[in-house]
């Protein structure tokens, strides 16, 4: 009988071993799919980064390009009013001219 409780340790040794075996088999491929997750969520987040990054950016240059034209506006009416007060003085300085040339 001891041989036979001695071959049943043995095989109970060989079953923990490969139970052992089994589990840090399974751990390694655990950690291998978590790292694998790991970058794909990663990556997924970047390129949501950028994407916003991208939509950010666009929203800037139309705003700039909206001050821009709206600047612009301002200046050209700001400009024409300076034309027609200019204008409105021709008169005013040609007669002053005309009258420097005709008293010197």
């Amino acid at each position: 009988m001891a041989v036979e409780e001695i071959k049943k340790v043995a095989q109970l040794e060989q079953e923990m071993k490969q139970r052992k075996e089994a589990a840090v088999a399974e751990g390694k491929q655990r950690v291998l799919e978590a790292q694998r997750l790991a970058r794909r969520q990663l990556e997924e987040s970047r390129q949501e980064a950028e994407l916003q990054v991208r939509q950010m950016m666009a929203k800037a240059e139309a705003e700039a390009a909206q001050w821009t034209l709206d600047a612009l506006k301002d200046a050209t009416q700001e400009c024409e009013e300076f034309k027609t007060k200019a204008r409105g003085r021709l008169d005013q300085a040609a007669a002053f001219i005309v009258e420097k040339v005709v008293n010197s």
